[in-house]
C-alpha cells in the first residue's frame, strides 16, 4: 500500500507501535520511496523506542542513499485508488470568519466579518472515498506521563514531550471540575437538595457584593414600602392579566414573589430568564408587603473588565467536536485532509487538539437511527474512531470529553469513558475527562462542554437572542448565567450530585462547545466563545428537523493572543 500522504504514514507507524514527530513524517512523505524509507527508519530506531524522530529518519535516508535499494521499482510506482489527488493545502480555506455581533474573534487585519460562518469555502477536492482500507492494530502509545489529582476534581498532567524541531517543551495540562470517578448521586431526595443548595451558595456568592441581600423569610417580615434586595433561584415566571411579569424567587429559607412591570426597561430581560437559574433583584415592597416591585435585575455574569490569560509563547489549539464516526454521513475525506494538514509546516504551532464530545454516532440515540449507521456496533465505532485519530501527529496533546451520542450516561455531568472504551481510544494517549471540564493549557483556561443545554436555551429565548444559526449567542447566555445547564426538568437530563459541577465558578478564557452542528464564535466580555461545527453531513433525521450542519471546519485558536482562524476541509 503506497504511503503518499502524511496521515497515511502516521497510520502505518501507529500500526507498528510508534508515535512520530511531525518532521519525521514529513521527511518520510518526501522520500522517493516512502514505504522503503519507513521500513528503514523503523529498523534504524532503537528497539525500545516508542517514538520515531526526525534523526531516525535522516539516518535511515542517508543509509539508503549510500546503499542501493533492492526493492522492485515497479512496487513503489503503484497507485492507490483511494488516495486523494490534491494536497492538504488545496483543501482548506485559511480566511478567518466571524459570526458575532460582539467583539470579533479574529485578528485586527480581518475587517469584513460575516454573520454566517459557513460562507467560507475551500477549493474543490476530488473524492477519495469514505473509507481507508489499511486499518492498523492498536498503537503502543507514548511513554507514561506523571499525573496528580485531588478530591476536588482537579488534576495536572505533565507530558514532557518534544516538538518536531527537537526542542523539549514541558507541557502541562490542568483539569478542573471533572466528575469522573467522583459521582456520588443516588437519585434520592437528599441529592437534589444538595445540588441545588450548592448551586445557590456558589452563584449567590457572586451576587452578594452587588446587592444588600435579605433572605426571603426576612423580607416577609419587613413592613410595606421597605427597600429590599434578594438573591434566589427562579422558581416560576408567569404573566399577569395586565401583561406584567411575576417572578417567584426561592432561597434556602423560602420563596417570595417579585413583580416586573411591562413599562420597566428591565422587562426585556424577563424573556432571558430560565427556571432554576440564580438572579438578584432590588426593589420596593408593596404597601401590604406581599410582593416586591422590581427596579433592578442582576445576573451572576462575567465582569465586563475581565482580562483573559494568554500563553507566553506562540502555540495553537484546534477545537473540534461531533466527529460521529459510525454514521453513513461521517465525512472521512474531510477528516483525512484535516489530518494531512496537521502534518504540514503551516500547522507546526498546533500542539493541542480539544474534542468536545460525540466522537461516534452511537446507537439508539434518535428514531430510526439504525437506518443511517455505517457501523452498527458501538465498540466497533470507537475502534474505528481510534484509527482515524491515529492519522493526526503523534506529538499532539489530545483532550476529549463525551457527548450525548457517546457511550456514557446521558445525565450531566457526564463522567469520562469507562476503561474498555479508554482502551479502544488509546491512540496518542489522549486525556479523557468528563463533560463539562475546564482544561488549562499553556496558562489558558478552556471550558469544554458538549452543549446539550443549548437546545433548551435556543428553545426558550427569542430568536434574536439565541438561535441555531448563531450558537455562540446562546453560549453568551450560559456565561451570563454562570451555569452551563441552568434549567432542571426540561429536555435536559441532569444528575443530582453532592455539588453542582455545572456551575461556571471561574471565568474561562475560552468557552468551547459543540452538539448543535453549527459553527459560530465571538467574544463575550473578552471570553472567546466557540461552537465548532461537526464532521457529519446532513442526515435524514437532521433534514426532517431542519438542521443544516456546518461540517468539516476546524477552529484554530492562537493561545498567545486568543485570535481565531477557521479552517475548512470539506
Amino acid at each position: 500500500m503506497p504511503l503518499e500522504t502524511p496521515a497515511r504514514i502516521a497510520r502505518e507507524l501507529a500500526r507498528r507501535g510508534y508515535n512520530a514527530e511531525r518532521e519525521a513524517v514529513t521527511l518520510l512523505a518526501g522520500a522517493d520511496d516512502p514505504a522503503t524509507a519507513l521500513d528503514s527508519a523503523v529498523e534504524t530506531a532503537p528497539d525500545d523506542a516508542l517514538r520515531l524522530t526526525a534523526d531516525h529518519v535522516r539516518t535511515a535516508l542517508s543509509t539508503d542513499t549510500a546503499t542501493p535499494s533492492t526493492v522492485d521499482a515497479s512496487a513503489s510506482a503503484s497507485t492507490d485508488p483511494d488516495s486523494p489527488d490534491a494536497t492538504a493545502s488545496d483543501a482548506i480555506d485559511d480566511t478567518p470568519t466571524d459570526s458575532t455581533d460582539d467583539t470579533p474573534a479574529t485578528s485586527p487585519a480581518d475587517t469584513t466579518p460575516t454573520e454566517h460562518p459557513s460562507v467560507s469555502t475551500a477549493a474543490p477536492h476530488p473524492s477519495s472515498g469514505t473509507q481507508r482500507t489499511d486499518v492498523p492494530v492498536e498503537t503502543k502509545g507514548s511513554a507514561a506521563s506523571d499525573t496528580t489529582s485531588d478530591s476536588t476534581g482537579d488534576s495536572a498532567q505533565s507530558s514532557g514531550r518534544t516538538t518536531d524541531r527537537g526542542t523539549a517543551i514541558d507541557r502541562s495540562i490542568d483539569i478542573a471540575g471533572d466528575v469522573t470517578g467522583r459521582s456520588t448521586g443516588t437519585g434520592e431526595y437528599g441529592d437534589f437538595v444538595s445540588v441545588f443548595r450548592d448551586r445557590y451558595e456558589k452563584l449567590s456568592g457572586k451576587l452578594r457584593g452587588r446587592v444588600n441581600h435579605r433572605p426571603s423569610s426576612a423580607v416577609a417580615d419587613m413592613p410595606g414600602g421597605s427597600d429590599v434586595a434578594m438573591i434566589g433561584l427562579v422558581n416560576d415566571v408567569r404573566s399577569s392579566a395586565n401583561g406584567h411579569w411575576i417572578i417567584e424567587l426561592e432561597d434556602t429559607t423560602g420563596t417570595f414573589p417579585c413583580l416586573i412591570t411591562k413599562d420597566r426597561d428591565i422587562a426585556g430581560l424577563v424573556d432571558e430568564l430560565l427556571l432554576d437559574e440564580c438572579v438578584a433583584i432590588e426593589g420596593t415592597l408593596s404597601d401590604d408587603a406581599g410582593i416586591v416591585f422590581v427596579d433592578a435585575l442582576h445576573f451572576p455574569d462575567v465582569p465586563r473588565t475581565y482580562q483573559p490569560s494568554t500563553a507566553d509563547r506562540h502555540v495553537q489549539a484546534a477545537l473540534i467536536s461531533d466527529v460521529h464516526v459510525g454514521s453513513q454521513e461521517f465525512m472521512a475525506d474531510a477528516w483525512h485532509r484535516f489530518a494531512d494538514w496537521l502534518h504540514t509546516d503551516e500547522a507546526e504551532s498546533v500542539e493541542y487538539l480539544l474534542i468536545a464530545g460525540d466522537m461516534v454516532e452511537g446507537v439508539g440515540v434518535y428514531p430510526d437511527q439504525d437506518e443511517e449507521l455505517d457501523i452498527v456496533d458501538i465498540y466497533e465505532q470507537y475502534d474505528r474512531f481510534s484509527e482515524y485519530l491515529k492519522e493526526v501527529p503523534g506529538d499532539l496533546e489530545i483532550v476529549m470529553i463525551p457527548g450525548n451520542h457517546d457511550a456514557v450516561r446521558l445525565a450531566e455531568p457526564q463522567p469520562g469513558f469507562d476503561e474498555k472504551l479508554r482502551g479502544l481510544m488509546s491512540a496518542h494517549d489522549p486525556r479523557i475527562v468528563g463533560n463539562p471540564a475546564t482544561v488549562t493549557v499553556e496558562g489558558v483556561s478552556i471550558l469544554m462542554y458538549h452543549g446539550v443545554s443549548l437546545d433548551e436555551v435556543i428553545a426558550e429565548l427569542p430568536e434574536e437572542k439565541a438561535s441555531y444559526d448563531h450558537p455562540h449567542r446562546a453560549m453568551y447566555h450560559l456565561l451570563k448565567k454562570r451555569h452551563v445547564a441552568p434549567k432542571y426538568g426540561g429536555h435536559m437530563r441532569l444528575a443530582p450530585e453532592e455539588k453542582d459541577y455545572l456551575v461556571i465558578e471561574n471565568v474561562p478564557d475560552v468557552f468551547h462547545t459543540g452538539h448543535v452542528h453549527k459553527l459560530g464564535y465571538g467574544k463575550y466580555h473578552n471570553v472567546l466563545a466557540v461552537n465548532s461545527g461537526c464532521w457529519q453531513a446532513q442526515t435524514a433525521f437532521q433534514k426532517s428537523v431542519n438542521i443544516d450542519p456546518d461540517a468539516g471546519f476546524a477552529p484554530i485558536v492562537d493561545l498567545d493572543t486568543l485570535d481565531l482562524t477557521v479552517r475548512k476541509f470539506a
